[in-house]
């Protein structure tokens, strides 16, 4: 069997901890350091690319659509929404560890058949948090992979994303209608309440990590409920 090489490392804001890239022969993977078991593989991506395809699903047709991707990743979040829209969307990516942005640009590259050449594609080094702040009808979709679901394992600081005033601020953020979906690597109840509490209509996918197979994630697909302006 051909060993893992590691290529490179990157260190977690916050004390995170240390992401680790490692190749064998095609197959790429990315580990959290202490943790058993892979946080990505680049031979399993069907979830994120869903993810995409059920945020992204009602504003296929719709001109200068907006869409705010957290999370990079391998970037098949990102190629898929951007296969979802139209041509004259633009499609954000926040993107915490600015190694990871690299790595897309690099040695990733062709996983996703390399999103970040495609000019639509713009990206935000940072916490996808600070472009939620302040920003009231924005975006029209919003696609959290940021991290194992509503519980943070990467980073503490993604909890907020999750909280009741986290979820109100996207809520702001997102136009009439707009659709916000979520990954996670499983089901949630509490958390499927806290997005109704913040006026989501909401339904819940279970996906497998592969075609046909493989583990079971959930996607929390949220639709911010239409509000009639005072008065009216």
């Amino acid at each position: 069997m051909i060993p893992w090489k590691k290529l490179s490392t990157a260190q977690i804001p916050n004390n995170g901890g240390e992401l680790q890239l490692s190749q064998r022969g095609e197959e790429f993977s990315i580990r959290l350091s202490g943790v058993r078991g892979e946080l990505m593989n680049s031979r399993v991506f069907n979830s994120e690319q869903v993810l995409a395809e059920l945020g992204c699903a009602l504003i296929k047709e719709k001109a200068d659509a907006q869409v705010l991707v957290g999370g990079l990743g391998m970037g098949y979040t990102l190629a898929a929404a951007l296969s979802a829209v139209s041509a004259t969307a633009d499609v954000t990516v926040a993107e915490l560890i600015p190694e990871v942005v690299e790595w897309n640009k690099g040695p990733l590259g062709d996983c996703a058949n390399n999103p970040l050449h495609d000019p639509r594609a713009k990206v935000h080094i940072g916490d996808v948090a600070e472009l939620l702040d302040n920003q009231p009808n924005r975006f029209d979709a919003i696609l959290l992979d940021v991290d194992n679901g509503p519980e943070g394992l990467t980073q503490t600081d993604n909890n907020w994303l999750y909280s009741q005033q986290g979820l109100e601020a996207i809520s702001n953020t997102l136009r009439p209608e707009g659709m916000l979906a979520i990954w996670s690597a499983g089901a949630d109840s509490m958390f499927a309440i806290r997005l109704k509490k913040a006026r989501f209509k909401v339904t819940i996918h279970t996906v497998r990590a592969r075609p046909g197979k493989g583990s079971r994630h959930t996607i929390f697909l949220a639709q911010k409920r239409w509000q009639a302006a005072s008065g009216a």
